[in-house]
């Protein structure tokens, strides 16, 4: 059971807005794209500009993707800009950032500028929802169901619904009996709920619960955290950026949105040249700090090259980064709970949360750590949860920030069935298989990006999107060009493709932990690695190699 005031499925969200334009019954198109992030947004416009008739479905109410549905307190990105944009001129010319890690209502002003310059709302079908689709071999078209009951036809389907599509709940007993109020983090109501003088949860340390955790902190009457592992966080080193610094740095973009796909996370930085252990001891302190001072994932993605495969350099990691957090916390019980001296897990396996003054808020009497690695909550009942061990505890507002069917719930969410009419939720019940990490054996002409086996969690979104976005755009211009009516992966090269994809992964101490990166975002998911782990550059010239043969893929012409 859930509550029945929680909302958790985006079929949920479905609404016919109108009846013209992108909204017709069978609405038939070259180009269907689903989702209007920054996936979303880059393929519509190079497929657009490429001369194919296309149309946005988007699940929520404006473009943004994520950054619609994330507006919960604190809501902000962990990637840096300029980094974090799309490189397309004219999104870039006009505008500038108030800081380098902009809030969600930031983005939701980028969104909004996007429009204005590309014109994608005009062919986007917002509150859509899809519910089910099926390639038709005969026609070579696509048939798309919404939760509303309308039908569209495609010849190429994009599935950009990125990574973090489908929300987890827990099954806890007796949720739907908690009176007071109670949102999935990233279902969070638009308006501000007041936490002042009030008893508020947080369940999860999670990026989301990290953030809100430090936007309540400060406010609310009385806040506890639910931890069951500790967020291993990183300092972001927030700051505002004027106009002037920004103008000035405007003729370097294009080198800028060029290098971040020649690093290994598709940010301004990349590994170090050395192993951990060809520096002295001084040399690693010394290296260590300046990356703490830069900030930002330059402590997870600029760190020496071998720490993610040695497990002693991995513990020197682990080390320093204990050694700064502790420092940040003043009762000795908190630094044990959220900052072991023993690893939870080898430091940089699951992405760290990049925060601004996350653990001093547990320095605050208003704020404590629930420690539920051991006694995990055993039901909700009307004044708020009980432990395991019968620990009661009483709120009037709880945050469930449990995160995602991360990867690849986004895609099996939608009733994708392939072209003998099963399910892509029961096909990757046991393991995902893709080729290319951008399309899928026994879907074809639908391609995918930011999701299972492309570089996506290991990496910074709209670098990922573009990498994957222009082959899409390219390898549909070839089918064009060429006269073909549709393209199949073979079995062959998508096995081909995930050996690989486990290959990368098992080679490093990724497998060693169950992390989102491992299918472990939530029960009964597959303990697979989901990310290309080789990083950007060679993930594009992997991809790029099949193009224009189309090696690996079954071709059918007109």
């Amino acid at each position: 059971m859930t509550n029945p005031k929680l909302k958790t499925k985006l079929w949920e969200y479905g609404n016919r807005r109108r009846t013209d334009g992108p909204y017709v019954d069978n609405l038939e198109v070259d180009a269907l794209v689903v989702g209007g992030g920054f996936g979303g947004v880059f393929c519509f416009y190079s497929l657009r500009k490429a001369g194919l008739k296309t149309v946005i479905y988007e699940a929520g109410t404006d473009l943004g993707g994520t950054w619609r549905w994330n507006c919960y307190p604190g809501a902000m990105v962990d990637s840096e800009v300029p980094e974090y944009q799309l490189s397309i001129e004219e999104t870039w010319k006009t505008y500038n950032w108030p800081s380098n890690y902009p809030t969600y209502k930031e983005l939701r002003d980028y969104f909004d500028h996007c429009d204005n310059v590309l014109d994608i709302k005009s062919n986007t079908a917002f509150e859509s929802v899809v519910t089910g689709a099926q390639f038709n071999t005969d026609e070579g078209r696509w048939h798309v169901k919404t939760a509303d009951g309308r039908t569209a036809k495609a010849k190429y389907l994009v599935i950009a619904a990125g990574f973090a599509a489908k929300r987890y709940v827990p099954n806890w007993p007796g949720i739907e009996k908690f009176k007071g109020v109670l949102h999935h983090s990233s279902f969070w109501p638009d308006e501000e709920i007041d936490v002042k003088n009030k008893k508020c949860a947080i369940i999860g340390t999670g990026a989301s619960g990290v953030q809100i955790t430090q936007a309540w902190g400060p406010v609310a009457g009385e806040l506890k955290v639910f931890q069951r592992t500790p967020n291993l966080t990183v300092p972001m080193r927030l700051r505002s950026l004027t106009a002037e610094e920004q103008w000035a740095g405007k003729k370097w973009y294009k080198e800028l949105f060029h290098l971040r796909e020649s690093c290994f996370g598709g940010f301004l930085y990349t590994f170090s040249e050395k192993n951990t252990f060809e520096d002295s001891p001084e040399e690693r302190e010394r290296f260590f700090e300046q990356l703490w001072s830069d900030g930002g994932f330059r402590y997870w993605l600029g760190n020496y090259k071998d720490y993610l495969f040695d497990p002693k350099a991995n513990r020197a990691v682990y080390d320093f980064w204990q050694k700064k957090q502790r420092e940040r916390l003043k009762d000795q019980r908190h630094r044990d709970i959220l900052t072991p001296v023993e690893p939870p897990h080898p430091w940089g396996v699951k992405r760290p949360c990049l925060e601004y003054r996350y653990l001093e808020q547990f320095n605050r009497p208003n704020v404590d750590v629930v420690n539920i690695k051991n006694n995990p909550i055993a039901e909700f009942n009307e004044t708020g949860i009980k432990l395991q061990d019968g620990t009661q505890y009483d709120f009037d507002i709880i945050c469930i920030a449990t995160g995602f069917d991360v990867v690849t719930g986004g895609m099996t969410a939608m009733g994708l069935q392939n072209i003998n009419g099963r399910t892509l939720e029961d096909e990757w019940k046991q393991s995902a298989v893709t080729y290319l990490g951008t399309t899928v054996p026994g879907y074809p002409n639908m391609f995918h990006l930011y999701g299972p086996q492309g570089p996506t969690l290991l990496s910074n979104g709209p670098t990922s999107v573009e990498i994957q976005g222009r082959w899409i755009t390219d390898a549909i211009k070839h089918m064009e060009k060429q006269g073909i009516k549709y393209i199949n992966p073979s079995d062959s090269a998508s096995k081909a493709w995930k050996k690989k994809i486990n290959d990368l992964s098992d080679k490093s101490l990724f497998p060693t932990t169950k992390s989102t990166y491992m299918g472990g975002s939530m029960p009964g998911k597959a303990f697979e690695h989901t990310c290309y782990a080789g990083g950007m550059y060679n993930y594009s010239q992997e991809i790029r190699n099949v193009l224009p043969n189309f090696d690996g893929f079954e071709i059918v012409k007109l």
